[in-house]
């Protein structure tokens, strides 16, 4: 019997490594047809998944209570597997050079339990080259085993898209990837178990990695197009999602927002791309300039804000502004990489200190990531402005009325601000909303 049928009757187990919003649902996932354990050097979380919850809310509790993937922390469980599939984070630092810490870290600990005949796929973002030329070697040198004799690897890229419940890894076509075509069979057999929606076989391991790391480059792109598009008829007074919502009736144009752009994805991937570019002597024009333009949609909102309560004659140190949703991302949890905090900095800036209100978000990693403490709505109260950050579900069904007791009755003017376009134009038309959106 090859690898995936000795997966199949039980011989085998497959290893999850890294227990995020994209391993811990694939490992779930694979659950279902096979043997699978879930490891994760995190023993506070591994220990939630034990007692069945789930704090990404990917999958829920129910599904985790059910699952029967094997939760450890003990590194020492890997040596059990023979399929490995490596899913941890791949940020950027300070400087947006890579980071390659935890996939690094991630090969080290696999490599120390490796065994003859395993097979090794990363599923991290990374640029092209990373998997044979980075993570090889350690998983060779931690293992004193030779990659292509007594190992493979494969790359496929995670496209799982936090909080989407539509676009799932059953219902998406997923990229594979191997060393050589025994790999790469082996490979897309064993991902064909959980991505019903079929697997596309690249070329080679950097083609599987150089099309993830476009995928949200390109997105990077667009959105900064409509960004700068954003800026442009802001200056002209002209409402960006009605020019948006005219254009869309041609049959050829793309469906793209202004936002912020944060996460784990869209935010840093095209940095990935930029910084092999730069390292081949090629400095990016159009990504990079993308980025630039995203990277400062924070700060443009923040003064954007400070205008307006000059407008309406609110004295701007020690305004009172509430900013509603802080994660980088609708109905997600994650506060990682959120470009809200942005704004928060910046209109600290101005000697503003906002109250931010979340009930979606993970109040414990915000504190610990950024030193904010939420508050709970009823704080928000007597307000002099309201930014609408986030499209929570929580936040969709709210009217004009219940949004005006949000500010202070004494000010002329509510200066209320929807960066997503949630509500209607039409509906804070009157004299008393200073309505303003991306």
């Amino acid at each position: 019997m090859d690898l995936y049928e000795k997966l199949l009757s039980g011989e085998e187990k497959l290893s999850l490594v890294g227990l995020g919003y994209v391993g811990m649902p694939i490992a779930v996932a694979f659950a279902k047809k096979i043997k699978v354990v879930g490891y994760d050097f995190n023993a506070a979380k591994v220990d939630l998944y034990k007692r069945g919850f789930d704090p990404t809310r990917e999958v829920g509790d129910a599904a985790i209570k059910e699952t029967s993937v094997e939760f450890t922390a003990d590194p020492e469980k890997l040596r059990e597997c023979k399929f490995h599939v490596v899913a941890v984070p791949t940020p950027v630092n300070d400087d947006h050079t890579p980071d390659l810490t935890p996939v690094e870290g991630a090969s080290r600990t696999l490599g120390k339990y490796l065994t003859k005949g395993s097979v090794v796929v990363y599923e991290s973002t990374v640029y092209p080259g990373v998997t044979e030329d980075i993570c090889v070697p350690i998983l060779e040198k931690e293992s004193g085993l030779k990659c292509g004799v007594d190992f493979k690897v494969g790359y496929s890229p995670e496209r799982i898209n936090p909080g989407d419940k539509v676009h799932r890894l059953d219902t998406i076509t997923k990229i594979v990837s191997g060393m050589d075509e025994e790999t790469l069979d082996t490979v897309a057999k064993v991902y064909s178990l959980v991505a019903l929606a079929g697997v596309y076989k690249a070329q080679s391991i950097k083609v599987a990695e150089a099309a993830k790391v476009i995928e949200n480059s390109q997105r990077d792109i667009n959105i900064a197009f409509m960004n700068e598009l954003s800026i442009i008829f802001g200056k002209m007074g002209i409402d960006t999602k009605s020019v948006l919502e005219a254009a869309g009736t041609k049959w050829n144009f793309l469906p793209f927002r202004p936002g912020l752009v944060g996460g784990h994805c869209i935010g840093v991937d095209p940095y990935y791309l930029t910084y092999k570019a730069e390292e081949l002597g090629y400095h990016s024009q159009i990504i990079l300039s993308g980025r630039r333009i995203n990277d400062d949609m924070g700060k443009y909102i923040a003064e954007s804000l400070v205008k307006r309560l000059i407008a309406a004659d609110i004295p701007v140190k020690n305004a009172k502004v509430a900013i509603l949703g802080f994660t980088f991302k609708e109905n997600c949890p994650d506060t990682r990489n959120t470009k809200v905090v942005d704004i928060y900095r910046e209109l600290g800036e101005y000697g503003i200190s906002p109250v931010v209100v979340d009930p979606q978000a993970d109040a414990d990693e915000a504190k610990r990531l950024y030193g904010i403490e939420f508050d709970s709505l009823d704080a928000v109260k007597d307000m002099d402005a309201v930014i609408m950050a986030v499209a929570h579900e929580d936040f969709k069904d709210y009217k004009p009325a219940d949004i005006a007791k949000f500010f202070n009755k004494d000010n002329k003017v509510k200066v209320f601000m929807d960066l997503k376009g949630m509500y209607n134009l039409e509906d804070y038309a009157g004299a008393d909303f200073d309505y303003w959106r991306l």
